[in-house]
């Protein structure tokens, strides 16, 4: 006579299988460009509290009160600002018809483009940049380091961390000498930035299971190809293993060979 399983049996061994499925889906696995996790989880946690705490909500209420062409007007002038610096840094890196795109760029809409509240110099088919000085750094190969979440400003690599305060110096609006001037329009900057960002939360908070692994690797994967201006080397796209693929697969090649 066949015996038959039980339904509860069955209904057991299901809840089972999901629990161990979901067990691997939400393991972590070790990250070789993040050798500091424990420090950036925690501190990646601070700065989000801060940001909840006092920048989200003078966010949203930036969002709500501040008409679409004032907040473009405000995006451009800061735009417009940092396109000196941006010029200096494409110069450095040898790229001389962009460095001199970014400061023409810089000049139209200073003056025609009104202090740059109007981008005057896109419509005129100067294109927008994206430099800094650890991009620089990057260009003439010097290497990224390792993850590392700064207080307060956010996703960085070592490289890049090492080199924020020669980026601070260059960035016009902290250069200001007027200490109000100079607080309150990096305040305004921050609270624009910041409110640009708000349709990112809800996607982050719903669609991951890790959010602190799903901010680090979007960044360096971002942050790479801006390095290599689009494109990266096909090893620096694919973090977490396929370098280390790469290499079993040159083992098995050369053993093959012999």
């Amino acid at each position: 006579m066949q015996k038959t399983t039980s339904p509860k049996i069955v209904k057991a061994l299901a809840v089972v299988s999901a629990c161990f499925a979901l067990a691997g889906c939400t393991a972590r696995v070790a990250n070789p460009d993040d050798p500091l996790e424990s420090y950036n989880r925690a501190m990646f946690t601070f700065n989000e509290k801060v940001d909840k705490a006092a920048i989200e909500p003078v966010a949203k209420a930036y969002d709500k009160v501040t008409p679409l062409p004032l907040r473009t007007g405000v995006g451009n002038f800061f735009g417009n600002v940092g396109d000196v610096w941006i010029g200096g840094n494409n110069l450095l890196q040898g790229k001389f018809s962009d460095g001199l795109s970014d400061l023409l760029r810089f000049a139209i809409n200073s003056t025609v483009g009104i202090l740059g509240f109007f981008d005057v110099a896109s419509e005129l088919d100067l294109a927008k940049h994206d430099e800094d000085f650890g991009q620089t750094l990057g260009w003439w190969g010097v290497g990224e380091g390792a993850y590392f979440v700064v207080p307060f400003f956010g996703p960085r690599t070592v490289r890049d961390a090492a080199v924020l305060p020669i980026d601070l110096y260059g960035d016009d609006v902290w250069g200001i000498r007027d200490v109000p001037t100079r607080n309150s329009l990096t305040a305004l900057r921050l609270v624009h930035a910041r409110a640009n960002l708000l349709g990112i939360d809800k996607t982050l908070d719903e669609g991951t299971l890790d959010k602190y692994a799903y901010a680090r690797d979007f960044y360096l994967q971002q942050r790479r190809y801006r390095v290599f201006d689009g494109n990266p080397p096909l090893e620096e796209i694919d973090f977490n293993g396929a370098r280390r693929q790469q290499d079993d697969a040159d083992v098995v090649a050369e053993t093959g060979a012999q």
